[in-house]
């Protein structure tokens, strides 16, 4: 019988190596900017469930007034305008239309001048909410 003098691989080889951070590479070129739009819808979806105790009292002075003139202001609503809560910096309502306007915080990848406008339309003796802005125009959040 002859002896082998072949040795066990001890180690990967340059080619080996190369090919797995090729691997990690692609995969990083396509997760990464998938997760930062899934983190942008996350923080969009934060600013308008933030909002959502002005649309209540927007809807619920709609339902006694029976006017979206008649509750275009914090004061007619009966609340203080919401300021620096986690999601947003501040929101404004529009004299006449009650469409409220958010301001979102710079955080998360979204810009301060990325304004989501949430508008009521009066239809039947309800309301009903059409959403523009950036929030919709980047995709971020569907009307």
């Amino acid at each position: 019988m002859r002896k082998s003098n072949s040795r066990a691989q001890q180690g990967f080889t340059l080619i080996e190596l190369m090919i797995v951070v090729a691997i990690i590479g692609v995969l990083a070129a396509v997760a990464i900017p998938a997760y930062q739009n899934h983190v942008k819808k996350a923080a969009y979806t934060e600013v308008l469930s933030a909002a959502n105790p002005v649309k209540a009292a927007i809807s619920e002075c709609f339902q006694v007034k029976a006017a979206l003139a008649d509750c275009d202001t914090f004061t007619e609503l009966g609340i203080s305008a919401p300021s620096g809560t986690s999601a947003f910096d501040k929101a404004e309502i529009t004299e006449t239309t009650a469409a409220v306007t958010l301001t979102p915080k710079a955080y998360r990848g979204i810009a301060t001048d990325d304004t989501c406008v949430l508008t009521p339309t009066a239809s039947s003796g309800t309301l009903t909410w059409a959403f523009s802005g950036a929030c919709v125009t980047n995709g971020y959040v569907k009307n």
